[in-house]
């Protein structure tokens, strides 16, 4: 896979992502697709340093609309929102348009984490704003992890399917034999 480039944290961590474009419409159908086809598979939320909220999904959201540049996604009590779009406030409080670059999404990435080899240990989507701040990570299925989170014992690798189908379908991507050179899982 020629696209990936490759980031170091600062704190060592490596990963390789795949840039994806940041107009609404993208963000819509690719985050549509994600939530309404594979939420029984997909773990997410915001990660920041000191705290991982990862969160799943129970069932099939009930809806799933823009407004106002947000994307929500509702479960029918909780639900979330995420800035995909310009956001210009209402005609009597106007967004400032530094707060609407701030809020928007402005990097959209496939992404692996990849163990101290550089092998694949983590596979998923991560949206950052205009500020440089997270927004969200979406964590698909992991083959070498159980599906409820534990250590697999040997990896499954029908379990990067979800991975595969949206490489392939968004950035017309093969499958990448990378992907499988891991044996264990790794956690940096």
């Amino acid at each position: 896979m020629s696209m990936a480039q490759r980031a170091v944290s600062p704190y060592g961590r490596a990963s390789e992502f795949f840039e994806l474009p940041v107009d609404e419409a993208f963000l819509e159908r690719l985050l549509r697709d994600i939530f309404e086809n594979y939420w029984a598979d997909i773990v997410f939320g915001p990660i920041v340093e000191g705290a991982a909220f990862e969160f799943m999904c129970d069932h099939l959201p009930r809806k799933i609309g823009v407004w106002d540049g947000y994307l929500t996604v509702d479960f029918g009590g909780s639900h979330f929102h995420l800035c995909i779009g310009d956001t210009k406030g209402s005609p009597h409080a106007p967004t400032p348009p530094a707060q609407r670059a701030h809020r928007r999404t402005s990097k959209a990435r496939f992404l692996r984490g990849l163990d101290p080899q550089g092998n694949p240990v983590t596979w998923g989507l991560s949206l950052s704003n205009g500020a440089g701040e997270q927004l969200c990570s979406i964590f698909f299925p992991n083959p070498l992890l159980t599906p409820v989170g534990g250590i697999a014992h040997t990896p499954n690798w029908q379990r990067l399917r979800m991975w595969e189908e949206l490489l392939a379908r968004y950035l017309g991507l093969a499958r990448d034999p990378k992907d499988r050179a891991a044996r264990r899982f790794f956690h940096g």
